[in-house]
């Protein structure tokens, strides 16, 4: 039996030779060794884009981080100005109003001014008036001394009535 079981591993091991004698002679181990360099060399080349497509995506995340923050400090920068003009504004419009008061209010004072001087001229021109009414009617009536100061006290003191009226 022992010679059966040499006999059985010896043809075994014999079509193992014959195997792998066809697998070189057919040049199977080349093909598989190129099939497998070809793989890993198209591995290599999709990593090495993989890693060309993250070197960029970097960059322009980077750009784009950095216009962010650009646009950032620009907002900034513009609503900061857009503060301080309108804080101008306001302290000029506050001044515009305040001098365009002072302006009424000095036009007011000349209005009530020119109205006094016309009341008082007008007081006047009214004692003159009278004055001179009062002279007309004493040469016109030709009287006395004792009833000339008589009329004269009383046109005096319609005089001083008259002015009293007008001032009130």
């Amino acid at each position: 039996m022992n010679i059966m079981v040499i006999d059985a591993t010896f043809w075994v091991a014999i079509s193992f030779l014959i195997f792998i004698g066809a697998l070189v002679y057919l040049k199977i181990p080349q093909k598989i060794n190129e099939l497998l360099n070809k793989l890993i060399l198209d591995i290599k080349n999709e990593i090495d884009e993989s890693e060309k497509l993250r070197q960029e995506a970097k960059v322009l995340l980077d750009s784009a981080q950095n216009k962010l923050d650009t646009a950032q400090t620009v907002s900034n920068d513009i609503l900061q100005q857009a503060k301080k003009d309108s804080d101008h504004l306001i302290i000029e419009m506050n001044d515009k109003f305040h001098k365009s008061s002072e302006i009424k209010k000095n036009l007011a004072e000349n209005k009530i001014s020119q109205m006094k001087e016309a009341a008082l001229k007008e007081i006047k021109d009214v004692s003159i008036k009278i004055a001179v009414d009062s002279v007309k009617k004493i040469i016109n009536t030709s009287i006395d001394k004792s009833k000339l100061d008589s009329l004269f006290e009383k046109n005096l003191e319609e005089t001083k009535i008259a002015l009293k009226k007008i001032s009130l």
